[in-house]
């Protein structure tokens, strides 16, 4: 509900005024984010830009993208396998970083661990969280080299950070009657975690290790390319950049958004399978 405020000025008139600081604070933002949006379109470089012709043609091109893809350099069974390549490295830092991630939020939640502790691992996980994911895939490919094993540990550094922060949070938000009533029988440190924490957490913990899962299928077609790991987003660059075979780079959409489709069925039906309250 919108709160309103009343003021009284110097010369005795009520102002009122609806909302809040919080709204007000928004719509000055958005504000400001348009003027900058108009500013920056004054700044572009237009010199040799034929607008009728650009229009034209990029209407024709995904045109040829979306109505007539095709497959020109490697065949039906080259692309399942790529598609195969890019799961692969979503699935690997997934996974590694869900393994890691879980046993570091057990330190980072407040009723789990000791404060100074907890404190430590937050900073050091929002400070990689911080860095985007291309950053951190790239600072490895120096280190490593290009390839697929810079994407994975790229991937694989954001996802711990990710996940550490939405796994303590979930621990955190654990009945503390449970825990105590674990501590009252003589159960240990790991009884707790074991007994209290994972029966209670561990159907949110698989939804946020599905969600990051999406999310590094999308990093890893990026990565496919800019990072030289291979899979169907080296394929993409190639056909875009390389042969600008605009058919191809349709028919490779397509192929990412089967996939990115098949993955948010699946999704859906982990969530009816463990939340059936808040999936209708």
């Amino acid at each position: 509900m919108e709160a309103t405020y009343i003021k009284r000025k110097k010369d005795g008139r009520i102002h009122i005024k609806s909302g809040n600081k919080g709204d007000r604070v928004l719509r000055s933002t958005l504000g400001v984010l348009t003027i900058l949006t108009f500013v920056a379109f004054l700044f572009f470089n237009y010199a040799g830009l034929e607008l009728g012709s650009a229009i034209t043609e990029t209407a024709y091109n995904l045109k040829v993208m979306f109505f007539e893809p095709a497959l020109s350099h490697f065949g039906l069974r080259e692309a399942i396998y790529q598609v195969g390549i890019t799961l692969s490295l979503a699935f690997l830092a997934t996974i590694i970083g869900a393994i890691i991630a879980f046993f570091l939020s057990l330190m980072a939640a407040t009723n789990l661990a000791p404060l100074g502790l907890t404190r430590i691992i937050r900073v050091f996980v929002a400070f990689i969280r911080a860095v985007p994911t291309v950053l951190w895939v790239l600072i490895f490919a120096i280190a490593a080299g290009l390839g697929s094993e810079a994407a994975v540990l790229g991937m694989l550094f954001h996802s711990i950070a990710y996940l550490v922060k939405a796994f303590s949070e979930a621990f955190e938000e654990v009945d503390k009657g449970i825990l105590e009533a674990v501590r009252s029988t003589g159960g240990n440190w790991w009884h707790i975690v074991k007994s209290g924490v994972l029966p209670s957490t561990f159907t949110y913990l698989l939804s946020w290790i599905f969600l990051r899962f999406e999310i590094n299928f999308g990093v890893a077609v990026a990565m496919g390319a800019a990072a030289g790991a291979g899979g169907i987003g080296f394929d993409l660059f190639m056909a875009s950049s390389f042969y600008f075979d605009m058919r191809e780079v349709g028919f490779i959409t397509y192929a990412i958004l089967i996939v990115a489709f098949l993955l948010e069925v699946v999704s859906t039906r982990l969530k009816k399978r463990f939340f059936p309250a808040t999936s209708d």
